[in-house]
């Protein structure tokens, strides 16, 4: 059973001299549109947020307010060389004991993951970071992810830093928990956040029963921007459509089969994938190998204006993902009223419904996926909207993010309590 929040309802917004830092690793990337719709919706209830990204940004912004928030995240690799050693002499200098411990924990935590050497690298950076949060009077440290972000957070922590806590997406965290010390960062977190109950189920097998009762459910949350978009009728084109990046977890190659069983079959299809990555050359050598190039368009990334665009002119979306967090897109393709075509696994089953908002598959069939996407392509209009409606009804009952940030601000409030 997932563990409840007091609501805020009743409660002023946060005051303003309450500053919490986000810590991302490379931020914010076109697929981190999640997690700026959380700080903003954060800021609407009186929080200031610092956003701190480890790395600089690694690929084109395809949305205008992923670029503007671009312009308000600070980076910590930017700082160089020379400011990184700086910082570790500062704070070995400002509290040699915690220093001590911190440089102990450090090299504790690369023997089990990474490598000494990174997780030396994971202390400059939290030194840094250190003097930046003392800089700004930062109360608290959320990171997204449970991988180096949370690392530098508890380091920094163990430096005398502010509390922080995490929220774990997976499934990186679940693939590798004891290199990542995923155990010990939720032992010394304030709070652990899952986005979905099986995530949270999955912390459960890495922590100890004892730490069980801060590990929290916050789902991520949609705004008005596609919760307030209208419904839109199912067009009549046989369209469908696929939002990821391109990488082998998120089963394009298994999509691009089933394609081509349903062409072979006869049954008529346009397929657009949204998204880039370091799979798109053999896909596209993939889409060319077997004939598909007119079925199978290659569309990049756009903004998040374009993909719900997209979402609106296809029959529903598809994702055939063999592992997952609980992926955005799926909300948003409900909350703006298409079905969608996915497979039963990770916390996907909490929110799509098979055969009311949805068709769930097994992960890794190209022939059960083929058997749905027909289904989508089959099905009356009417059909298509009855389980768009469906959809969109549990999009906004579980995702809107003004609550889910509400849950968030209640849980940050704990721990300047306690602190």
């Amino acid at each position: 059973m997932e563990p409840t929040v007091a609501p805020l309802a009743a409660r002023e917004p946060a005051p303003a001299r309450h500053r919490v830092a986000y810590l991302v690793n490379c931020y914010p990337r076109n697929s981190h549109s999640f997690i700026r719709r959380e700080i903003r919706a954060l800021e609407d209830l009186g929080l200031e947020i610092l956003r701190v990204s480890h790395q600089p940004l690694d690929e084109e912004l395809a949305s205008p307010e992923d670029r503007e928030e671009l312009g308000r995240t600070r980076i910590l690799l930017a700082s160089g060389a020379p400011a990184l050693a700086a910082a570790l002499a500062r704070e070995a200098l400002r509290g040699p004991a915690r220093f001590a411990r911190a440089l102990r924990l450090a090299v504790q935590m690369g023997r089990r993951g990474n490598g000494v050497l990174r997780h030396l690298a994971y202390l400059a950076e939290a030194c840094v970071l250190a003097g930046w949060l003392r800089e700004a009077g930062t109360e608290h440290v959320h990171a997204h992810f449970g991988t180096n972000s949370a690392t530098v957070a508890l380091l920094c922590r163990t430096l005398g830093g502010p509390p922080f806590s995490f929220t774990v997406h997976g499934p990186e965290e679940f693939d590798r928990p004891e290199a990542l010390s995923l155990g010990e960062k939720v032992a010394r977190a304030a709070f652990t956040v899952a986005i979905s109950s099986f995530g949270r189920a999955q912390l459960c097998r890495w922590t100890r029963f004892s730490d069980w009762p801060r590990l929290q459910v916050v789902r991520c949350g949609l705004d008005d921007a596609v919760l307030g978009t209208p419904g839109a009728a199912v067009p009549p084109e046989p369209r469908l459509l696929c939002v990821a990046r391109l990488g082998e977890q998120k089963g394009h190659m298994v999509l691009v089969e089933a394609a081509a069983a349903l062409r072979d079959e006869g049954v008529p299809f346009e397929l657009t994938l949204i998204g880039d990555g370091p799979l798109r050359a053999p896909l596209e050598a993939r889409v060319r190998a077997l004939g598909l190039e007119q079925r199978i368009r290659f569309a990049g990334w756009t903004s998040g204006e374009g993909v719900r665009r997209a979402i609106l002119g296809s029959r529903a979306l598809v994702l055939p993902s063999f592992a997952e967090g609980l992926p955005v897109v799926l909300m948003e393709a409900l909350a703006l009223g298409r079905p969608v075509v996915t497979t039963t696994i990770a916390g996907i089953p909490e929110l799509v419904e098979h055969g009311v908002s949805g068709w769930l598959v097994p992960a890794g069939s190209p022939e059960a996926l083929a058997q749905a996407m027909r289904a989508a392509l089959e099905a009356p209009p009417a059909r298509l909207e009855e389980m768009g409606r469906a959809g969109a009804g549990r999009a906004r009952e579980r995702h809107d993010v003004r609550r889910e940030a509400r849950k968030l601000a209640e849980l940050f409030a704990r721990s300047w309590a306690r602190d």
